[in-house]
């Protein structure tokens, strides 16, 4: 595996289908230039971000995320994300703050367990914008989303809307990340920053800063990659969900975010921004037609978006 390719989504749509499938064959990831997003939403985002962590700590836990539901604070070296790949790892270095859908369940969702997807967002009482400002880039984030799959189905060899029903109520979750800086502190043996995992959904969008102990993606021949930070790029990954879609045609890679080296100089401290994508609830992922030979029989049974979004997220929870 080489670089993670960078996508001009200003492109020839053709083109950009190409490379997007190309890159989600190999690699499973890449960072898209080109989007259009405003800065003025990304740099409101990033603020809040910043003065959503530097709050005392009693202030944050006060928005912390109750047993059985999604949204709100997560503490420092509380995280496990290797767990959902079955290993047992210390605790993640970092804390997070987790945003979920704006919009009530829809009407006629029969089942109990969604709850958990549209449990409700909390926010810190000293950040009266933060509802505003997060809402703003969830809208544009989910919108840049759909841009990214209608190309994807155009490199399926479909209607560039093929999608369109199945994520038309997503369920995403934005989730603010900070990763503090490590000198003085004690790193046991195998903790990261985020341990080694892959993305529940269908796809992941990250923005991140340039900081030392960042992003690695695992290759087939488990060597680990650096992924740079890109002015203005957003990373994309394919996720558990969208290539069991794909019948395994794309690659939902494990990656991990690494402490900074021993003998870095200067402030490690990090922040990023992801977007999880995840289709409707009850939207049936099976096999995409054009991802299936002639007289060949799907890899998975098809499954719904919710039930295994939730099952994954709950393996990583101590």
């Amino acid at each position: 595996m080489g670089a993670v390719p960078v996508v001009d989504l200003a492109g020839p749509r053709d083109d950009v289908a190409r490379r997007i499938d190309a890159a989600c064959t190999e690699i499973g990831f890449f960072q898209i230039v080109g989007h259009g997003l405003d800065a003025g939403v990304e740099a409101a985002a990033w603020q809040v971000a910043q003065d959503l962590f530097a709050l005392p700590e009693e202030r944050k836990l006060a928005v912390a995320i109750p047993p059985g539901d999604a949204y709100g604070y997560g503490p420092y070296r509380v995280e496990r994300l290797a767990a959902s790949l079955g290993a047992d790892t210390p605790p993640a270095l970092k804390e997070t703050f987790s945003i979920g859908p704006f919009t009530p369940a829809p009407v006629g969702l029969d089942d109990p367990a969604a709850a958990f997807v549209y449990s409700p967002n909390r926010w810190p009482s000293e950040l009266t914008d933060a509802a505003e400002v997060f809402r703003a880039y969830y809208d544009a984030l989910a919108a840049l989303v759909e841009r990214v799959m209608a190309a994807m189905a155009v490199g399926f060899g479909l209607d560039d809307r093929w999608f369109q029903p199945y994520i038309d109520r997503h369920t995403s979750a934005l989730r603010v990340l900070h990763y503090p800086d490590l000198h003085g502190q004690q790193v046991e043996p195998g903790q990261l920053r985020a341990g080694a995992h892959s993305d529940y959904g269908t796809l992941t969008l990250l923005r991140q800063d340039a900081a030392l102990g960042g992003l690695q993606v695992r290759d087939v021949h488990d060597v680990w990659h650096d992924v740079p930070s890109v002015p203005g790029a957003y990373v994309v990954n394919v996720g558990d969900a969208l290539a069991r879609w794909t019948n395994d045609r794309w690659r939902s890679t494990v990656h991990r975010v690494v402490v900074p080296p021993v003998d870095a100089t200067g402030s490690c401290e990090r922040y990023s921004i992801a977007f999880f994508h995840n289709a409707n609830w009850d939207a049936r992922i099976e096999c995409i037609p054009t991802c299936l030979a002639a007289g060949a029989e799907p890899r998975y049974a098809p499954v719904l978006a919710g039930r295994h979004l939730m099952d994954k997220f709950l393996s990583t929870q101590s």
